[in-house]
């Protein structure tokens, strides 16, 4: 079974919804100390499953969700990126969280930015966000490489109000021309 949705390719990666088989990859990426230092803290499997299935269901409810990413190269789950907007959330966001083992290999980059084409193309977002912990340097990295640039602290709706973060971002117009920028050498 797999959630309703597109599937986007980059030059190594596959960004397809959420399937059942992703339980194992979600699993190990809010198990793992590091990988879910940022994504609310370790949790069991049975968090997992419901996170997985929280995301399964808003490509159903509301068309959109992060992708799950699929390394193409070996078929193996690597994280989920893609855009995320729960009730009460700051804005439109597009994140990413990938297993610990795919960090600096330029995945988050990669997908985020399919993602990104995708959300301004497709959903018709005129901006964007990424929620960042302060102390989220190698996350705050990837924002910038994508562009995008430190608006301020914000703030998550419960269970997540008293964590601090900062909210980074750009608009659809400046995403477009950097990217024209970009592909025009």
């Amino acid at each position: 079974m797999i959630a309703p949705g597109p599937t986007l390719e980059t030059a190594r990666l596959l960004l397809r919804p959420t399937a059942l088989e992703d339980l194992d990859g979600f699993a190990t990426l809010i198990g793992d100390p590091e990988s879910a230092r940022f994504l609310g803290g370790v949790q069991p499997r049975s968090v997992a499953w419901r996170a997985m299935s929280a995301m399964a269901g808003s490509w159903a409810l509301q068309g959109f969700s992060m992708f799950s990413v699929i390394e193409k190269a070996t078929g193996r789950w690597v994280g989920r990126v893609g855009p995320w907007m729960p009730e009460g959330w700051p804005g439109p966001e597009v994140g990413w969280g990938l297993l610990r083992e795919c960090w600096g290999r330029g995945y988050a980059t990669e997908a985020a930015a399919a993602t990104m084409d995708w959300a301004f193309d497709h959903l018709g977002w005129t901006e964007l966000i990424h929620s960042i912990a302060p102390e989220n340097t190698p996350s705050q990295q990837v924002a910038i490489r994508l562009g995008s640039r430190l608006l301020g602290p914000g703030k998550l709706p419960p269970p997540y109000d008293t964590t601090p973060v900062e909210l980074w971002g750009q608009d659809r117009d400046t995403w477009r021309a950097r990217r024209k920028k970009t592909s025009n050498p």
